[in-house]
């Protein structure tokens, strides 16, 4: 839970208003000999939401640390409203809040008081009922915290973090134990604090969460950005799937070579099933293409592709090769 100080002092670093509200440049941070981030760089835009996901280790929470002035870079810059959020804390912290992995939450308060502690504590907050309200909590004002689901604790995180109407927020697995409808509603939230100009920046392992929010995003793995774009052009650059059963008259090594794309074959459910990935061509129409080629080398065999699917390439499937270690990196 963040406290503000004078709000007079955030006109002393107020951005460009068409410039980004977070900026890092060739981050690094070492414990020892160790380098947890080796060399991330990225912005963020007001009213935009960049999705910092990664692999276990991969360094995205030191990375949060550092944002919030927790840590003080080993090199490289980190800059929020212009200012060093390390060096210049007061002046960042007051425009900005978090909503963290492990909660602060007091157990014995209830609801409607934790929210009263936060709104006397800051300099010029939200309306306490407005605040349970946009968190979908009013009913649960008079309930010990203790008593609330972890999903609820997680929404009255959240609405913590809004008591101070932050410019920027900084949302860790915000979603952690909530059921799929409390999910959706903490989603429709996040998008109104995009549409009112938030900067937000949000690390999951719930990757339809960063599809469904994330203008832009990157992928970390041993500390190093792997991937990183607008979720658009990071699919298209990992290409088009087309699967089938294989047919029980064909071998595995009988399929055939389609020039831009690779094969494999898994079992899913006791069938094998081939499957192609298309990575050259024009992304418009290279799956088009496969199809033609894959249905012209069937019918000549008499054979038939059964089960075909076609479809492109899914974050998760961006995710696994670069956990797997089989990504270049890739902007856009």
């Amino acid at each position: 839970m963040t406290t503000t100080a004078n709000p007079a002092q955030a006109h002393d670093t107020a951005p460009d208003a068409t410039g980004p509200a977070v900026v890092v440049r060739d981050l690094r941070q070492r414990y020892g000999t160790f380098e947890a981030v080796r060399g991330v760089s990225f912005e963020i835009h007001p009213g935009e939401l960049f999705a910092l996901l990664g692999t276990n280790g991969a360094g995205k929470t030191t990375t949060i640390e550092t944002l919030e002035g927790f840590r003080k870079p080993s090199s490289g810059t980190v800059r929020v409203f212009g200012a060093d959020p390390y060096g210049q804390p007061v002046g960042v912290r007051e425009r900005t809040n978090a909503v963290l992995q492990g909660s602060g939450l007091l157990e014995d308060l209830t609801v409607g008081e934790t929210v009263s502690l936060a709104h006397d504590l800051a300099a010029a907050p939200r309306d306490a009922e407005e605040v349970l309200g946009l968190v979908n909590l009013l009913d649960k004002r008079r309930v010990a915290v203790r008593q609330l689901s972890g999903g609820q604790k997680r929404r009255l995180d959240l609405g913590l973090a809004l008591v101070t109407s932050p410019e920027v927020l900084y949302l860790d697995e915000p979603t952690t134990g909530m059921d799929p409808e409390a999910r959706q509603e903490t989603w429709r939230i996040i998008g109104d604090l995009k549409r009112d100009g938030v900067a937000i920046l949000l690390t999951t392992h719930y990757l339809e969460e960063a599809e469904r929010l994330a203008d832009r995003l990157a992928i970390m793995h041993r500390g190093e950005v792997r991937v990183e774009g607008t979720l658009a052009g990071v699919l298209a650059g990992w290409g088009d799937r087309v699967s089938f059963l294989l047919p029980e008259d064909v071998r595995t090594g009988d399929l055939p070579s389609l020039p831009g794309a690779e094969v494999a074959v898994e079992t899913r459910d006791h069938s094998l099933w081939a499957t192609y990935t298309v990575l050259d061509g024009d992304v418009s129409d290279r799956a088009h293409h496969a199809v033609a080629a894959l249905i012209g080398w069937a019918a000549g065999n008499g054979t038939t592709l059964k089960n075909l699917q076609v479809r492109g390439a899914s974050l998760e499937d961006v995710f696994l090769r670069v956990a797997d270690g089989a990504a270049d990196l890739v902007r856009d």
